[in-house]
């Protein structure tokens, strides 16, 4: 310690002249939170060799490259840039690790996002400028990336299971090949508005629920299971086979949603993609499809407002 040390002049560099890890940034970041385990650390030794393990044992863990666009199956996403770190924090978005660079400017953003992750013990690791270029492959980082935790999604077996335990009044979502995560997020909000038990997604060609998709959802794919179908057709069937009615959301159903027959039984809504609407196979499945009536000028409504008021409508008629 300085000033404790017997050599000559120990302790007479003020601690304003530290520099590099044992530095201003370093103190800044004491107490900031739990340090992740050396198997969580992308860059340890001990992290490669779990990867490695979980490799030789078929593939069961996540993979070891970051994603920073969050597909599905591409392992932990990640979020990188001030502002976006910061709106993810202010989000509750869940949080795997928290990264600075050493060295990294101070402003008002960093020092909010370091006061929110001590604030929720979050962990976090300090390392050099070129580490986080790797980790987050590239990315304009500005010195702070988040790494988010892959989404653990519901079975759709046990998604149908909760359904068909709700009653004759329950409701779930499913979308067909939506791509956008901001949607997404919209259908999970609306759908936990209106009281839906979940919501369904296909495995491929699909949006998952990644950083951008979880701001939207407001913090509601913390509450409403979400369901990954590898076989989206097959799913509805399961559904249709336990009683449920399919109702396809679609600008040329001939049945107006807010006068849907099956309104008060148990019902899956299912909503196409924002450009090419419901495929033909699940068109096929549907047993009725619906529409919004909207205005002649607008060509169509995309997929989280058209879910919402859907879902309203539903809703409504239920009430």
């Amino acid at each position: 310690m300085p000033g404790n040390s017997q050599r000559r002049n120990a302790g007479s560099r003020g601690p304003s002249k530290a520099a590099g890890s044992g530095g201003r940034v370093r103190r800044a970041l004491k107490g900031k939170g739990p340090t992740p385990k050396a198997e969580d650390r992308p860059y340890h030794k001990a992290y490669k060799a779990k990867q490695a393990a979980s490799r030789r044992q078929g593939g069961t863990g996540s993979r070891p490259a970051p994603s920073k666009t969050g597909r599905p199956g591409a392992g932990p996403e990640w979020v990188a840039g001030r502002n976006p770190v910061l709106e993810a924090l202010q989000a509750e978005i869940p949080v795997r690790t928290a990264y600075v660079a050493e060295g990294a400017e101070r402003d008002d953003r960093l020092r909010d996002i370091l006061r929110i992750t001590a604030e929720r013990s979050t962990p976090m690791l300090q390392v050099t400028r070129g580490e986080l270029d790797r980790l987050t492959g590239g990315a304009v980082h500005q010195g702070v990336a988040l790494q988010l935790p892959e989404y653990t999604y519901a079975h759709p077996d046990d998604l149908l299971a909760l359904a068909v335990e709700a009653g004759p009044s329950s409701l779930v979502v499913a979308l067909d090949h939506v791509t956008d995560p901001r949607n997404l997020g919209a259908v999970v909000r609306s759908a936990a508005a209106f009281g839906a038990v979940g919501v369904l997604i296909p495995e491929r060609r699909a949006a998952g629920m990644t950083a951008a998709a979880w701001k939207t959802s407001a913090g509601a794919a913390a509450r409403l299971p979400i369901a990954r179908a590898t076989n989206l057709n097959r799913s509805l069937r399961a559904f249709a086979d336990a009683g449920f009615t399919l109702a396809g959301l679609a600008g040329e159903g001939t049945t107006d949603v807010a006068a849907l027959p099956a309104a008060s039984e148990p019902l899956v809504l299912v909503v196409g993609s924002e450009g090419e609407g419901l495929s033909r196979l699940v068109r096929e499945a549907c047993d009725v499809l619906v529409s919004i009536p909207i205005a002649n000028e607008v060509e169509s409504l995309n997929a989280g407002v058209a879910a919402g008021i859907a879902l309203y409508e539903i809703s409504r008629q239920r009430s």
